[in-house]
């Protein structure tokens, strides 16, 4: 592997991560020695790459550095490209929106050779399963979430019993035959999954929730044993 090579992957790998990451980690991410990760750091500081941190401690780079599109390579263009045609397809209409604006942006900058290749990708999002029809309409909920806000709500579980709940809703899973709502259930007290098929009605109750949306979502991982993303 080439030196410029080694150093993007080595920013690639700190940008990946939210939490400092040691010299260790990254050497055997990189499988290089920690001697080498000591000393292309100093060689990325020096041409002023925002990383901070020290050895022993780990290292983070700062938000808001960002690296020229024609680095990507052959196989993250094609990743780029079927995950913004899935969201194309299987989003709400505005995220649908936003993925097609997104990919046309994308192709625009890059060089001519890579912008074949995206347009060229054998890689097909298919249309899936249909789904049930909501009353709730997900871009309001999307922006609930966003705003950290309490949701009152009327649910039909799948027997038709219904139920009226406020809850926290902190995310939104898009699965291939259904979208749901991750939400704390104050009726519960608990961690809740709802159907967005099965609510029948949602008001926002114009309170935010007492706790911070990341917290909530670290801590549902953590229930779910789902791993925290690096």
């Amino acid at each position: 592997m080439s030196r410029s090579a080694r150093l993007f992957d080595l920013i690639q790998a700190l940008r990946r991560r939210r939490r400092p990451a040691t010299a260790a980690a990254l050497a055997a991410e990189l499988g290089v020695s920690e001697r080498t990760i000591y000393r292309d750091v100093a060689t990325l500081i020096g041409q002023g790459a925002p990383i901070e941190g020290e050895a022993g401690v780990g290292y983070v780079l700062r938000p808001g550095f960002t690296l020229p599109p024609l680095m990507f390579a052959g196989d993250e263009i094609e990743a780029l490209v079927l995950g913004l045609r899935w969201v194309e397809q299987h989003g709400d209409d505005m995220l649908g929106a936003a993925a097609a604006d997104a990919l046309a942006k994308i192709a625009a900058v890059l060089p001519a050779e890579r912008r074949e290749e995206a347009g060229d990708s054998g890689l097909i999002a298919g249309p899936g399963a249909p789904l049930a029809a909501t009353a709730l309409a997900l871009v309001e909920l999307r922006r609930w979430v966003q705003a950290e806000r309490k949701v009152r709500i009327a649910y039909e579980d799948a027997a038709g019993r219904r139920s009226e709940r406020t809850i926290w809703p902190f995310a939104l899973a898009f699965f291939d035959r259904a979208r749901v709502v991750v939400a704390w259930c104050e009726t519960r007290q608990d961690f809740r999954h709802f159907r967005a098929d099965r609510i029948v009605s949602a008001d926002p109750t114009g309170e935010r929730y007492p706790r911070r949306r990341r917290a909530l979502l670290a801590e549902w991982r953590k229930r779910e044993d789902i791993p925290e993303p690096i």
